[in-house]
């Protein structure tokens, strides 16, 4: 039996860097389909989509939001020709009844220990419509290492850079932040893996740079701790959402190869200026994840922010429109105001507005976006600075001796256009 396995495209955001980073949900639920199941693999954001190439069964598994329409697009196709089609993926959760128009099946929740079943289902002709594990968490002695073989590596260099593989020590998230569906998907309970499970996955990745995708590793300090001083001696590079505003742990993480951070920048506060200094002094780069659109915010505002920003030497900043995706806190609010504009999910990139300000009118808040972007990377391209942000992590790795150099491929594909050879 032969698996395809399908991670769509979706529309990037003008104002980022262009690169492609391997997916982790993808290589995470690859890891739960038996082994004597065949899987082949496309990411239509770095290679074409052969809608030619055979499966018995088209696995589509999706992430953001704005990707649902195509992947729902690409369904489409493969039952009109005959083909059964399974959906997963936290998208595919958050809008599992529109989703189950377009599927023969939907998996909602974490997939292992449960995957087989589905497979098993298939085999017999009896595929449900809905396989509904939402809340039901496996046990986490259950999450093994990703599969991260079926991705073909050379397609995720940039200009011979070798980008950051992703991976996670825990699952859930005990806040519950407004603009976030983690309660809704994970629930508010945080769960870590296996000490020896992390650090077994983190020696099999063939990289020396890792991306911790975890909500937050600033949940329990013990936990974080013992993590910190436990992936040390793999000299790993890594990056990571926030860490807990101690000068212990902040120590511990800068030892154990912490490279930067994000760190949402919430207001103008000394708090912000301190914390982000006290990172920065141990050698840990931040970038500052800024949410525009708040109730708060109108064009005065901003500017105080984006000025902000430049004074405390942010290393990088991504600026985002607040999003109201399905099953937020924020989502309830402003349908219960009647300040959502649309549904088409496709224009839901936290690069457009999508609901109605309560200070700014929606042009106004669009073109401060633009001016948040343009302003933070007058003097500097935010190109340069990520590059500026690579080669410190070079200079880290020839300290330690684990820099390599990576071989670009005859194969990169830049010239990709993002045509696919049969339209769907």
């Amino acid at each position: 039996m032969k698996v395809k396995l399908i991670y769509p495209k979706w529309p990037k955001l003008k104002n980022q860097p262009e690169f492609n980073l391997p997916p982790h949900g993808v290589v995470c639920f690859a890891a739960t389909i038996p082994d004597d199941v065949e899987i082949s693999f496309c990411d239509e954001n770095v290679e074409e989509l052969d809608f030619d190439e055979n499966g018995d069964l088209i696995a589509i598994s999706v992430l953001l939001t704005c990707q649902i329409p195509r992947a729902w697009e690409i369904a489409d196709w493969y039952r009109s020709h005959g083909k059964k089609v399974v959906f997963g993926g936290i998208a595919a959760m958050l809008h599992a009844e529109e989703t189950m128009q377009h599927a023969d099946a939907v998996f909602v929740g974490e997939a292992e220990g449960r995957f087989d079943t589905v497979i098993n289902d298939f085999k017999k002709g009896q595929l449900k419509r809905v396989y509904n594990y939402h809340r039901d968490f496996p046990d986490m002695k259950l999450i093994g290492s990703a599969r991260r073989s079926i991705l073909k590596r050379e397609l995720y260099n940039f200009r011979g850079v070798q980008m950051v593989d992703l991976v996670h020590a825990s699952r859930g998230c005990r806040f519950n932040c407004f603009p976030c569906c983690t309660p809704y998907l994970g629930g508010r309970k945080f769960r870590p893996r296996p000490m020896e499970a992390v650090v077994k996955e983190l020696e099999s990745i063939d990289n020396n740079r890792v991306f911790f995708v975890d909500n937050s590793l600033a949940q329990d300090d013990e936990w974080e701790k013992e993590l910190f001083k436990t992936i040390a001696p793999l000299k790993k590079k890594w990056i990571s959402h926030p860490i807990k505003d101690n000068d212990e742990i902040l120590d511990l993480a800068a030892k154990a190869g912490c490279w930067y951070m994000y760190q949402a920048i919430v207001d103008t506060s000394d708090h912000i200026r301190k914390r982000i200094l006290r990172v920065k002094e141990r050698g840990i780069g931040v970038e500052g994840t800024v949410l525009l659109g708040l109730d708060n915010h109108d064009e005065d505002y901003i500017r105080r922010l984006v000025d902000f920003l430049l004074e405390i030497d942010l290393d990088l900043a991504e600026f985002t429109i607040l999003t109201p995706f399905l099953h937020t806190p924020i989502r309830q609010q402003l349908e219960k105001e009647n300040r959502i504009l649309h549904n088409d999910w496709s224009r839901y990139t936290t690069g457009e507005v999508v609901f109605q300000p309560k200070k700014m009118s929606v042009a106004s808040l669009q073109e401060m976006y633009e001016y948040a972007w343009e302003t933070f990377y007058a003097d500097c391209s935010k190109e340069i600075q990520m590059a500026k942000l690579y080669l410190k992590v070079i200079e880290k790795e020839r300290r330690d001796g684990t820099y390599k150099r990576v071989k670009l491929s005859a194969k990169r594909p830049w010239g990709y256009t993002g045509k696919r050879k049969q339209t769907a």
